[in-house]
């Protein structure tokens, strides 16, 4: 399955709209900004975008490497993300229970014949908060063996369900993608759509988002811990709506009291990383508090509330090894809006 992903490509298409302004219109200092975009030159090899919005506004943008605006991006794990946002959308419309719902209720088509009988004690808010109890592997920098397994898989809902549940450790945080592409079955389950057209209609349709892609797994659920694919701008155009309490324009395309819920500490998460919410991070860096989106290689949306920015990266997804630019964010991007 990765193999096949490496292999999708799309032509850029025309470059989406974001309204723009300088930095300095912002309160922002660009050339601290411009210190981060010779950081990204030094290195980081991989970067293909940084991109800074601030008060409603694009204040910075960058490309390299030959990547262009129009292109779409591989985000891998931050798609986790948005399929939190999704099933937010869905539980508020009345077309997916409430977090509370037990996956025998949510996945009763799908369970196997021998299934655990611990899986009546997890829930949706176990999977959002990544907290489920499956046995897992995860190392320290958010490998996952098990991966691999489960996208050979020919069914991977089936083949999540039969991994054992280690009781004690229900209830208690460990990063697993088998917990996110739940998410994204049950949702095409109640809703009848896939994530991607469910998305199309309720998400990125509303955000002017048409240039995008999403990976389906073999029973065509959207797979729900990578697969999808943003281009930069749209990725901030994201940002600016979460920052607005899920408004954008003058519509609410999320209901503020998900994203509440959304980026509530609902588990301890992981040093490096940050604490956890429902399929995001969440933290707080040199003072101010942080949400994050992250995918490997350095895919990043991150959400600065108090100071109304929001800042992505993008990088080569295809890599073993990459520099997480969170250390660009502290040292360059924050002192901007600060000092």
């Amino acid at each position: 399955m990765s193999h096949q992903l490496s292999l999708l490509h799309s032509p850029h298409q025309k470059v989406p709209y974001i309204a723009a302004a300088l930095p300095m219109d912002a309160g922002t200092c660009g050339q601290h900004l411009e210190e981060a975009h010779k950081a990204v030159l030094e290195s980081y090899p991989k970067m293909h975008s940084m991109l800074v919005v601030r008060h409603g506004k694009l204040i910075f943008e960058r490309y390299y490497g030959g990547f262009q605006a129009g292109m779409l991006n591989d985000l891998r794990s931050a798609t986790k993300s948005f399929v939190a946002l999704l099933a937010g959308i869905a539980m508020d419309n009345a077309e997916m229970p409430g977090i509370e719902t037990p996956l025998t209720e949510a996945l009763a088509h799908e369970l196997p014949r021998f299934a655990s009988p611990l899986l009546g004690r997890l829930t949706l808010h176990h999977l959002l908060s990544m907290t489920s109890g499956f046995r897992w592997i995860t190392g320290k920098k958010l490998g996952e063996p098990l991966v691999r397994n489960l996208q050979r898989s020919r069914r991977f809902t089936s083949y999540i369900l039969n991994l054992p549940v280690d009781e004690n450790q229900i209830g208690v945080f460990q990063y697993r993608s088998c917990d996110s592409h739940l998410i994204s079955a049950i949702l095409s389950r109640y809703t009848g759509r896939d994530a991607f057209s469910y998305a199309k209609t309720h998400l990125f349709g509303p955000l002017d988002i048409s240039h995008a892609a999403w990976v389906p797994s073999p029973e065509g659920h959207s797979m729900g811990h990578i697969g999808l694919y943003l281009t930069s701008r749209d990725l901030a155009k994201v940002g600016l709506c979460l920052l607005n309490g899920g408004m954008y324009g003058e519509r609410t395309i999320i209901r503020p009291g998900w994203l509440d819920e959304m980026f509530k500490v609902q588990a301890d998460g992981y040093p490096a990383f940050g604490q956890y919410g429902y399929q995001c991070w969440t933290g707080v860096m040199s003072g101010q508090p942080y949400r994050l989106a992250h995918g490997h290689g350095g895919q990043q949306l991150w959400l600065l509330p108090d100071l109304d920015a929001a800042v992505v990266f993008t990088a080569e997804s295809a890599v073993s090894r990459y520099r997480n630019p969170r250390r660009l964010v502290e040292q360059h991007i924050i002192p901007a809006m600060t000092r």
